[in-house]
């Protein structure tokens, strides 16, 4: 049986904050195939206090479903997208022994997929897309539950859009809390008395009960939301990776895993690139305090991170992250100098169009901005519409730089430690920073360059400061 981690592990804190109830999520690589579910079930029965478990769709599912969504996508090439979809779930299936309840839930999902897809065929909706790319966590749900009951536990799968309310936005929805916290309390709380609930993450619904999802990655999210709403002490997620490195370990082979983590930390981490956590997570735990254990569903034995509130110390260089496929967006206009209010128009045109601005750094007649493409919506369409830089042009003139990522030099006190910026610029001589930004939080330093040299950048940045 796997080991249980730890919340009192590498910590001073109280056995009276051993947590009562536990939310876990599972990525799509843990609930890939059967094998991998049966991994995952076993870490859920193993701790009874795991009541909740939030699921993505099976790995690659998702990708399949958004290329069904594409306008280019031929009737051929949707026809082959949904029977490889529907391999994966019958692989599944059969491995589970096929039981006829289980079958009749995969034939209606898969059905109900095939009809999403030809009806986008006659309508570009984004309600039909975020029901279509709903469809593959809806799968694993199932499945995951099946597999818990097979191995002797009370489970079953319950529809989060009962329970995860959104607002109306599309392939971003934004979550509704309080709607959430009441809806929790009348219909999963009555649910966990004796039994393992199921449930999908990455998806909600409206006030009108259409289906919304929250953005690629949001799986992650629902869990945390899920917690909050239940007043859980601790949420799991269970990803491919043990717990959170001080870099990615395919860039730097001598990154290490980090035991304990404060929120502010992770919230850095996830915000500029740690893939294994979704930047929303941090919002609902840090608001009620909310432990975060992120570990390895393939190997629980090896430990993960903890990410707390108060963490037993705040070194100077915590991690070093990596954020690919950066835009940049540079404004120019003499309206700027000696002027006002020029900000503030720029601003509301982003906020109309529901961008949001990363790094900023101005002069007295430019503003350059970095834009994160990779917080697209779960549709795939881009952030900078024709839309939007056609009424940015009417009050400058606009350049858009691409293919950029975005370095980030996380720890504590970054900028009133002295010496800092010397270690990180005396590697950077060899290369062309685009944008630096330091000052507006103490536990960031973050520079842009050219994608093709991230890789060195990281590498070059996490030797000299972790390894030297």
């Amino acid at each position: 049986m796997p080991v249980i981690p730890n919340s009192t592990a590498s910590s001073t804190e109280a056995l009276a904050d051993i947590p009562l109830l536990r939310v876990a999520k599972f990525g799509g690589t843990s609930v890939a195939d059967y094998e991998a579910m049966q991994r995952c079930a076993d870490i859920i029965i193993s701790n009874p206090q795991t009541r909740v478990v939030v699921v993505s769709a099976s790995s690659g599912v998702t990708n399949k479903l958004v290329a069904l969504t594409q306008e280019e996508t031929s009737s051929e090439q949707s026809k082959a997208l949904i029977k490889s979809i529907a391999s994966i779930q019958y692989q599944i299936l059969d491995r589970l022994g096929n039981p006829s309840d289980v079958a009749a839930q995969i034939d209606k999902v898969l059905s109900h997929i095939a009809t999403l897809s030809e009806r986008l065929k006659l309508t570009r909706s984004k309600a039909v897309m975020d029901e279509l790319l709903s469809q593959g966590e809806m799968c694993s749900s199932v499945f995951f539950a099946a597999v818990l009951r097979d191995k002797g536990a009370c489970s079953a799968a319950f529809d989060v859009r009962q329970v995860l309310r959104t607002d109306s936005h599309h392939g971003r929805a934004e979550p509704q809390i309080e709607l959430i916290a009441e809806l929790t309390a009348a219909h999963l709380q009555p649910l966990l008395t004796d039994q393992v609930i199921v449930t999908q993450g990455f998806v909600g619904a409206d006030s009108e009960g259409n289906t919304t999802t929250l953005g690629r990655g949001g799986s992650d999210y629902s869990a945390a939301l899920l917690a909050e709403a239940l007043q859980a002490n601790a949420v799991e997620i269970w990803t491919d990776v043990a717990g959170i490195y001080t870099t990615d370990p395919r860039l730097a082979p001598n990154a290490t895993p980090i035991a304990e983590i404060s929120f502010n930390e992770a919230a850095e981490m996830a915000t500029f690139g740690a893939k294994v956590l979704h930047p929303a997570t941090i919002l609902p735990a840090v608001r009620q305090k909310i432990q975060v254990f992120v570990g390895s569903s393939w190997a629980p034995e090896q430990g993960g991170t903890w990410i707390r509130h108060k963490v037993s110390s705040e070194p100077v260089y915590r991690a070093v992250a990596l954020r690919r496929d950066q835009t940049l967006l540079n404004l120019h206009s003499l309206q700027m100098l000696h002027a006002q209010g020029f900000l503030a128009e720029t601003f509301a045109t982003l906020a109309k169009h529901k961008i949001s601005v990363d790094l900023i750094t101005t002069s007295e007649v430019n503003v350059a901005l970095t834009l994160d493409k990779t917080g697209s919506d779960s549709s795939g369409q881009g952030l900078l519409s024709e839309a939007l830089l056609q009424e940015l042009s009417q009050h400058c003139r606009v350049r858009v730089e691409e293919n950029l990522a975005l370095v980030a030099v996380i720890g504590n006190n970054i900028a009133s430690t002295a010496g800092v910026c010397r270690r990180v610029f005396e590697v950077l001589e060899a290369y062309n920073v685009r944008m630096i930004c330091q000052g507006a939080s103490p536990h960031n330093l973050c520079i842009l360059v050219d994608e093709s040299e991230a890789g060195n950048v990281i590498r070059a940045l996490h030797e000299n400061l972790f390894e030297a």
